[in-house]
């Protein structure tokens, strides 16, 4: 089997982004969450082999994976060991005056959750990890819940993991953990489960740690932190014309990309009572998904992980001429 298919790898909503980037021989585009290649090859293909990718990972296993699976278009994915958040680096590095679309994944890749080692599923046993840069001197989920007090824990897994017992389950893994420390998934998953009402465990689609898992992941890795900064940045970069297509998987993400969209795409940010503007705002973004765009049941039905996907694109307006 050849090195760049021994992980299998479906990339979330692909003809979405595809269809809205319409990626086009000699545009350049920003693929901020590399992962497997997916969204980049997709990109790759519909340009004919003929666009230009900035395509950033801070795993650099994915990263060298990935690498592999691009040399189907050599010399058109320029890859950097870098968060998204810190594209502006790589995009000096390579001269780009500016970008024609950008995409970002936002959720865990399939050799992330894949990986006992890796410590991101409940669904293996292994050690409570979580860092999607494995190298980096970051905390781990293990350094977390054996440090944390309780109104963090707490906060952290209700509102990053939209987990209405939060509280329950930050005080069983502060018991647990006076007992012995929690080092591992498969014992902070049955510590979570444990606290769930027999009644809810029964009744719970998913596993009771889902959320909690989630919640961890993301404070881990500074995920919506990283979002934040993103968003801030990118419609700098984005020519006329130019996209971004945001994949979100939970509601603290989403509200942020929402909120930033709709920042950018407002123009007069007067107060409503004074009768002329004066700040002289203009909108910057055109956002072309009023509501977010859901994954088809035919996908949800061939990727399960894609059910709680939610797509929002914006697209740069054009830059008002000044006068002379």
């Amino acid at each position: 089997m050849p090195a760049n298919e021994k992980v299998p790898h479906i990339p979330v909503m692909l003809d979405e982004i595809v269809g809205y980037l319409s990626p086009r021989p000699g545009g350049r585009y920003l693929d901020g969450t590399l992962g497997l290649a997916g969204h980049s090859l997709g990109l790759l293909r519909a340009s004919g082999g003929q666009a230009e990718l900035l395509c950033l990972d801070r795993d650099e296993q994915a990263l060298a994976l990935a690498r592999e699976r691009l040399k189907e278009f050599p010399g058109r994915a320029n890859t950097f060991y870098s968060p998204f958040s810190e594209f502006e680096e790589a995009l000096e590095e390579l001269g780009w005056d500016g970008l024609d679309g950008a995409v970002l994944d936002l959720g865990v890749s399939s050799l992330q959750l894949d990986e006992a080692e890796r410590g991101f599923s409940f669904n293996v046993d292994g050690p409570l990890d979580m860092r999607m840069d494995a190298t980096s001197d970051m905390d781990s989920a293990k350094v977390l819940v054996n440090r944390e007090h309780y109104e963090e824990l707490r906060r952290i897994i209700r509102d990053l993991g939209d987990e209405p017992l939060g509280g329950k389950i930050a005080r069983a893994i502060i018991r647990a953990r006076e007992q012995a420390e929690i080092t591992t998934t498969s014992r902070l998953a049955e510590i979570v489960s444990r606290a769930y009402p027999p009644d809810r465990r029964r009744e719970a689609r998913n596993h009771p740690a889902t959320r909690t898992f989630m919640a961890l992941r993301m404070a881990v890795n500074h995920e919506v932190e990283e979002l934040k900064t993103f968003l801030e940045r990118i419609v700098h970069h984005l020519k006329p014309g130019g996209r971004v297509a945001i994949i979100s998987f939970h509601s603290a993400e989403d509200r942020e990309v929402k909120e930033s969209f709709r920042y950018w795409a407002k123009g007069c940010r007067c107060p409503l009572e004074q009768a002329f503007c004066t700040c002289d705002r203009l909108p910057v973004l055109k956002v072309l998904t009023k509501k977010p765009q859901l994954p088809t049941q035919l996908e949800v039905d061939r990727n399960p992980r894609s059910r709680s996907a939610k797509l929002r694109v914006a697209e740069r307006l054009p830059i008002p001429e000044v006068a002379t």
